[in-house]
Formats: structure tokens, C-alpha cells, sequence
């Protein structure tokens, strides 16, 4: 997976953690428990957005700009 990828509907959460460290911070200030989670190494962001009830835009725009400040 090349870090070009972040918008990639089949990127796991885990992965998407792995290649930029950064985004830890987006999934800890929303208090998910994704960080550490066997299971994000399954689950797509659109997966933890349904399951947190969250708008996947606004999610994936946080984490795009947590990768643009690191």
C-alpha cells in the first residue's frame, strides 16, 4: 500500500494507522478505541464511521489533515 492510498475504500484502519502514525490523534481526540483494536486490522474507515456513527467526509478530512501537519 503506497501512502498515496489514504482514500482507498479498502484500507484498513490499522494499516491506515501504520503508514501514518499521525492519525492516532484524530482516532483518540473522538475517543474511538480503534488504536490497539485487533479487529481494525479488518475494519475499513467506513466501517468504524458507521459503527461510530460519524460522516465518513468529515472523518477522512481530519485525518487528511492530521497527515498534512505531520
Amino acid at each position: 500500500m503506497s501512502r498515496e492510498d489514504v482514500e482507498n475504500p479498502e484500507l484498513c484502519v490499522a494499516e491506515l494507522m501504520r503508514l501514518w502514525p499521525d492519525t492516532i490523534n484524530v482516532f483518540l481526540r473522538r475517543r474511538m478505541l480503534c488504536v490497539g483494536c485487533m479487529v481494525s486490522h479488518f475494519h475499513t474507515v467506513a466501517d468504524v464511521c458507521l459503527a461510530y456513527d460519524l460522516d465518513r467526509d468529515v472523518f477522512m478530512a481530519e485525518v487528511r489533515a492530521e497527515i498534512a501537519a505531520g
